[in-house]
């Protein structure tokens, strides 16, 4: 993951976390930049800031706030790191790519919240694997095992922050 700062290629990230204090992140949260949201970025070459796109509105970052936000790409798909969800392992984190099975199924996933590009975080497995507890957008579900089986996600590096 990198920070939107470092990031000069326009296209769709992902908003991975918001480092800051409180009152930056509250801030944030009431513009509408909160985790797992997806930003475009419009003009990532300028010294004086960035241009994003956000739930249709232009904003613009300067380079301080920028460094602040945490992102990885959207677009970005290798086939190395695609896997089925339940292949990760508790606290494992993905983006889902796509959903497999019948038409009913994927009607029932996609009305739960699991949509494409979304953020995934696996919580917990039960012993015998089956069901595994997930959260997104903000909340908790458990699916059977055999439907994490249909959603493909990539993998996704997790953040480590250094002490400063």
């Amino acid at each position: 993951m990198k920070t939107l700062a470092e990031i000069n290629k326009k296209g769709s990230y992902i908003i991975t976390e918001i480092l800051g204090n409180k009152k930056l992140v509250r801030r944030l949260n009431e513009i509408g930049i909160v985790n797992n949201t997806t930003i475009t970025l419009l003009s990532g070459t300028s010294d004086t800031g960035k241009v994003i796109v956000l739930k249709g509105q232009r904003l613009a970052l300067n380079e301080s706030l920028a460094s602040n936000l945490l992102v990885i790409s959207a677009d970005e798909q290798r086939d190395d790191e695609l896997k089925r969800l339940s292949q990760l392992g508790v606290g494992d984190e993905g983006i889902a790519i796509k959903i497999n099975g019948s038409r009913p199924l994927r009607r029932r996933l996609l009305d739960m919240g699991l949509t494409g590009h979304t953020l995934i975080r696996v919580c917990q497995i039960a012993p015998l694997g089956d069901p595994i507890e997930i959260e997104l957008r903000g909340y908790k579900l458990s699916l059977r095992k055999e439907e994490a089986d249909y959603v493909v996600v990539r993998s996704v590096e997790k953040w480590e922050m250094l002490p400063s």
